[in-house]
């Protein structure tokens, strides 16, 4: 995997919160720590993740991108995008929930957090995915959850499945970081495309308690979810959401 340092290590509580600390450190763009069992992942809002040893492929990727601070906010959006379209090349009719769920019909088979950070050496990024694999119907955490062997019936290869979706968050994060604005606008279309938020009508659950209500019609130049209300277009960013959830 080119530019990519990749380091496997059998059980940590957190891979984002290892590859934060090696940021710190001064570990270069690429460094991508794997955890063989992740006993204390976490999600948004520090919601936690955690799943059986040996049933799924968590790892986090340490990116320094040149992209301006506008467009960082794509980042967890591309990279729900590239988990996607990894998946599919397994023939799995998955789709990404805005900003970056990836699911496979309504249940979620894998998810993500991007977090930000100040490090001696500048700006980083910590990417964390966490893809349910090997699960039983019974090891599900919530019954809105999936995974690989569940949907293609057979058994599946953890270490194919990190291989191909590590190559395609490498791809498209280059080709977000060389695209400049253009891109941008190209990788909305591609995203929009993906998304199966996209022409729903949704409720969306605000920080405040407010909670917006319409028809999902669009993603913006900035990865925003566009939500149409009596004729009133709104857009969502997915820092300031706490739930979207089909209506």
């Amino acid at each position: 995997m080119p530019d990519l340092t990749v380091e496997v290590v059998d059980v940590l509580e957190s891979s984002n919160a290892v590859a934060a600390e090696r940021a710190q450190e001064g570990a270069p763009d690429g460094l991508v720590i794997v955890a063989d069992h992740q006993s204390a992942g976490r999600g948004r809002l520090d919601r936690t993740w955690e799943t059986p040893p040996g049933t799924a492929v968590t790892f986090s990727v340490l990116l320094r991108p040149d992209a301006p601070t506008r467009s960082w906010p794509w980042l967890p959006l591309l990279t729900g995008y590239a988990v996607d379209k990894a998946l599919k090349s397994h023939g799995l009719e998955a789709g990404v929930k805005w900003p970056n769920d990836v699911l496979v019909g309504e249940k979620k088979v894998a998810g993500i957090l991007v977090e930000r950070l100040e490090t001696p050496t500048g700006p980083a990024a910590i990417v964390g995915v966490g893809i349910n694999v090997g699960l039983r119907a019974d090891e599900l955490p919530v019954p809105t959850a999936t995974s690989l062997e569940i949907e293609l019936g057979r058994p599946v290869d953890r270490t194919d499945v990190l291989v191909e979706v590590l190559n395609a968050i490498r791809e498209a994060v280059d080709a977000w970081e060389l695209g400049g604005d253009l891109n941008g606008m190209r990788l909305r279309d591609s995203y929009a495309a993906a998304c199966v938020t996209v022409g729903r009508d949704v409720r969306v659950d605000l920080p405040d308690g407010s909670v917006l209500e319409g028809r999902a019609v669009e993603i913006d130049p900035t990865g925003q979810l566009v939500v149409e209300h009596d004729g009133v277009r709104t857009p969502v960013a997915a820092g300031d959401v706490v739930h979207v959830r089909t209506a």
